[in-house]
């Protein structure tokens, strides 16, 4: 399983990976699962992948190979609306291309991606590309996107984030959801892959990896964590007929 967030803001993105890969309990591997494009002062383009590792390492693969072709790819492609086409005919080209021998096999082909980032002359966008390769764009009312294992870091998000919402309190939001997401299902695990991008700036950030003990991510889940309790104690006790 995997969990991945990305967020579309006022000031910019932030996405945030997990890196685990399991297939079963004695076969736990570590692959990125956040991948940059981008041309410096032109454009950035983020994807995100979660299912079937296979299908998902191929489409990303094919989208790197077309880069250095004539035809229509992430480095020439005019607008966000174009790449999250693109990458959604390169699904559906993967899946087509191995789904016959798999289906037979019992093999779930099945990926999801996010796709964000900003190319010049536009805002800035973020896409949800189901396993079918069509997909949703996020909006002001619903400013995020999650794949894989959302449900644990959702609540986190919904109570938290908003369109407004400054990006690096936005990341902090995004992290204490995969600690959340950590605690309670062993199928989402560390490192964890930040790329936080400033809206307008056409930059291909780095990005960071979250390593297993970093001190910023402990000293946030620690301070969340006795947040909590202190929380749950300073509320008004309940009422008697609560506990008849």
């Amino acid at each position: 399983m995997t969990y991945c967030v990305a967020m579309n803001l006022a000031d910019g993105l932030v996405f945030v990976s997990d890196s685990r890969t399991n297939a079963g309990v004695d076969h736990i591997a570590t692959f990125r699962k956040l991948y940059r494009f981008g041309i410096p002062g032109e454009r950035l383009i983020v994807l995100q992948t979660a299912g079937n590792l296979a299908t998902s390492q191929a489409v990303v693969s094919l989208l790197r190979h077309r880069l250095l072709g004539e035809g229509a790819n992430l480095h020439n492609v005019p607008t966000m609306f174009a790449a999250a086409r693109l990458v959604g005919e390169t699904l559906r080209e993967v899946v087509e291309h191995d789904a016959s021998p798999s289906m037979a096999s019992g093999i779930d082909m099945s990926s999801s991606f996010l796709v964000g980032g900003q190319i010049a002359g536009e805002e800035p966008q973020l896409y949800n590309l189901y396993p079918q390769g069509n997909f949703i764009c996020a909006t002001v009312d619903t400013p995020y996107f999650q794949i894989g294992e959302s449900k644990y870091g959702k609540p986190i998000l919904d109570r938290a984030l908003c369109h407004t919402t400054a990006l690096e309190q936005a990341l902090r939001c995004a992290l204490i959801s995969f600690d959340s997401t950590i605690r309670s299902n062993l199928s989402v695990g560390m490192p964890l892959d930040v790329l936080v991008y400033r809206k307008d700036s056409l930059q291909v950030p780095d990005g960071y990896r979250v390593e297993e003990g970093d001190s910023y991510y402990e000293d946030i889940r620690g301070q969340w964590c006795s947040n909590l309790r202190r929380m749950l104690v300073e509320l008004p006790a309940a009422p008697g007929f609560y506990l008849d």
